[in-house]
C-alpha cells in the first residue's frame, strides 16, 4: 500500500471505531462529528455541555443513534460530586470513598443500580466508571474520595457489587485507572504523574483491577502514569508492556481498553494529542478518548491513525483487534432498554448517613455560625460545588455562615470578621483536603486561635475533624448536616 493510497473501506471503518469524540451541543450534532460517524466512529462521549435536562438528553441520545445505531454513547458517573447529570434529575449518591466506609456491597450495588438505571433512561449506555484505584497516597491530587479506600481487598468487593448491578441494567462499566493512579502527588490532567515504587509495592494497586476482570468488566481505562518499575519510558496508556504483558496477559482482560482522554497535559504536552492516539493504540488500547469540544483535534488523532496505518507504522492487525473488541462492546451495549425499571432513590442518603464518622461532638449544636472551605471545582471532573451550609439550613433554617472557595488576600483579617460574625453562636469550620491547599489551614487555624471550642469538620478524607463525610456530594452534605445538628 503506498502512502497516498487511501485505506480499505473495512479498515478505515475499523480505524474510526477505535475512536471516542467529545463535542459540543445540546440539540444538535455538529457536521464534523455526523461525518465521522459516518465513516464508523466508535463512541461520543457527553459532558455537563451537552446537558440541558432529562428529556434533552434523551432526545440528542436518540438524534445520535439514528446517525449509527452501534454508537456507543458514554459518560463519566461516578456518583459523589463527580458527575454531569445533575440538571438531568441524575440520582443523589456518595462517592465511592464513603460507599467503602459504610462497607455494605449490598447498598454499594443500590447505588450503582440507580446511577446506571438512570443513565438507561437517558439512552446513556456506557459509564466510565467506577474508580478501581487505591487512596493511599496522603497528597495525592486526583483520586482520593472517588476511590473506594486504601485496601485492596475493600475495593475488590465494592468493584464486584458495583460492575454487577451495573451490568444488570444493560450499561458497560469501566474500571478505572489501570494499573493505579493513587499513588502519585500529579494529577495527570496537569502533567506528567509518575508513581515510583517498587513493584512488589505495585501489586497491591493491580488487585482490585484483578477482581474488575473476573467480575467480567466489559471496559478497562488506562492511567497518564508513569511506572519506572513496569516501564521507566512511557506512561501506562502508551506503553505495551503494561496494557499488553500486565493486563492481557498477567490479568487476562480481553475486554475493550480505553485510554483517558488525550488532551491531558500528561499526553498532550508531552508527545502531543495525536502521537498519543497512534502511540495507544500501537500499545494496546482499543479505543482513544478525545473529550474536548474541538472536532479539529479528533480529526487530528483521526488522521494520525489513518496515516501510521499507511506506512506500516501502526499494524493493521492492532486495528482489526481492536475494532473486533469495539463490535463486542456495542453488540451488548450501544442499545438502550426499551423499558426501564425504577430504582431505589434513598439508597444514596442512606450510604451517606452510614459513612458520617463523629469524634466528640455535641448531641446537636444548633443555630451554628458555619465557615466552610472548599477548593474550586476541577474543571474536568465538573463536580459541582456543593456547599454545606445549604444543607445545614435545610435541617436548621437558624444556622448562618459563608462559604470560602479560594485563598483569601488576608486569612487573619477575614477570621477576625467571620468571628465577629458569629457572636456567641457556635462555631463550625469545615475544610477538604486542606493538606493540599494551604490556605484553608491557614484560615481554619486562625479561626481555630480565636474560637478553640469551634467543630472542626472534614468533608474530603479525615483530617483530624469532629465529623467527616469523605466526600462532597450532595447526600454527603446532607448527612453531616444531620449529624452535626442532631436530626
Amino acid at each position: 500500500m503506498t502512502p497516498s493510497a487511501p485505506l480499505p473501506t473495512g479498515l478505515d471503518e475499523a480505524a474510526h471505531g477505535c475512536l471516542v469524540a467529545g463535542f459540543t451541543g445540546t440539540t444538535t450534532v455538529p457536521d464534523p462529528l455526523k461525518r465521522l460517524i459516518d465513516r464508523g466512529l466508535g463512541g461520543v462521549i457527553l459532558f455537563t455541555r451537552n446537558v440541558r435536562d432529562a428529556e434533552q438528553v434523551r432526545v440528542l441520545t436518540d438524534t445520535l443513534r439514528a446517525l449509527r445505531p452501534d454508537l456507543i454513547v458514554a459518560i463519566d458517573n461516578e456518583g459523589g460530586g463527580i458527575g454531569h447529570l445533575v440538571s438531568a434529575d441524575a440520582p443523589d449518591v456518595p462517592g465511592s470513598y464513603a460507599l467503602g466506609v459504610a462497607d455494605d456491597s449490598e447498598l454499594t450495588a443500590r447505588c450503582a443500580d440507580a446511577l446506571a438505571g438512570h443513565l438507561a433512561t437517558l439512552g446513556i449506555t456506557a459509564s466510565y466508571a467506577p474508580v478501581a484505584d487505591l487512596q493511599h497516597h496522603p497528597r495525592n491530587p486526583i483520586v482520593r474520595t472517588r476511590a473506594f479506600g486504601a485496601e485492596p481487598a475493600l475495593a475488590a468487593r465494592h468493584l464486584r457489587a458495583w460492575i454487577a448491578a451495573t451490568e444488570r441494567r444493560g450499561v458497560a462499566s469501566c474500571a478505572k485507572h489501570f494499573p493505579g493512579h493513587g499513588g502519585t502527588e500529579t494529577d495527570s490532567h496537569h502533567g506528567m504523574a509518575v508513581d515510583p515504587r517498587p513493584y512488589d509495592e505495585l501489586r497491591a494497586d493491580f488487585e482490585p483491577f484483578r477482581a474488575a476482570v473476573d467480575a467480567g468488566v466489559p471496559m478497562i481505562m488506562s492511567a497518564h502514569v508513569v511506572f519506572p518499575a513496569l516501564d521507566p519510558e512511557r506512561p501506562a496508556t502508551l506503553s505495551r508492556r503494561i496494557l499488553g504483558d500486565l493486563l492481557r496477559h498477567e490479568l487476562d482482560f480481553d475486554g475493550v481498553l480505553v485510554s483517558d482522554a488525550l488532551e491531558m497535559k500528561a499526553i498532550a504536552d508531552r508527545y502531543g494529542e495525536a502521537a498519543g492516539a497512534r502511540i495507544a493504540l500501537a500499545a494496546g488500547a482499543d479505543q482513544v478518548v478525545v473529550a474536548v469540544p474541538d472536532l479539529e483535534v479528533t480529526l487530528a488523532c483521526r488522521d494520525a491513525v489513518l496515516g501510521a496505518l499507511r506506512d506500516g507504522v501502526l499494524a493493521e492487525e492492532r486495528v482489526w483487534e481492536a475494532a473486533g473488541r469495539v463490535r463486542r462492546l456495542a453488540g451488548r451495549y450501544a442499545a438502550p432498554a426499551a423499558a426501564v425499571a425504577g430504582w431505589d432513590t434513598g439508597a444514596g442518603l442512606a450510604a451517606a448517613r452510614r459513612a458520617v464518622r463523629l469524634s466528640g461532638v455535641p448531641a446537636a449544636v444548633r443555630g451554628a455560625h458555619l465557615v466552610d472551605l472548599f477548593p474550586s471545582p476541577h474543571p474536568a471532573l465538573n463536580w459541582g460545588g456543593e456547599d454545606l451550609l445549604t444543607a445545614l439550613r435545610a435541617v436548621d433554617p437558624a444556622a448562618t455562615g459563608t462559604a470560602v472557595t479560594g485563598e483569601p488576600e488576608d486569612p487573619d483579617a477575614l477570621a477576625g470578621r467571620l468571628v465577629r460574625e458569629t457572636g456567641e453562636a457556635p462555631l463550625a469550620v469545615a475544610t477538604c483536603d486542606a493538606a493540599l491547599h494551604p490556605w484553608q489551614a491557614r484560615l481554619r487555624d486562625a479561626l481555630l486561635s480565636r474560637r478553640p471550642d469551634a467543630v472542626r469538620i472534614d468533608t474530603g478524607l479525615p483530617e483530624g475533624g469532629a465529623l467527616c463525610s469523605y466526600g462532597r456530594g450532595r447526600v454527603n452534605m446532607r448527612a453531616l448536616a444531620e449529624a452535626l445538628t442532631g436530626v
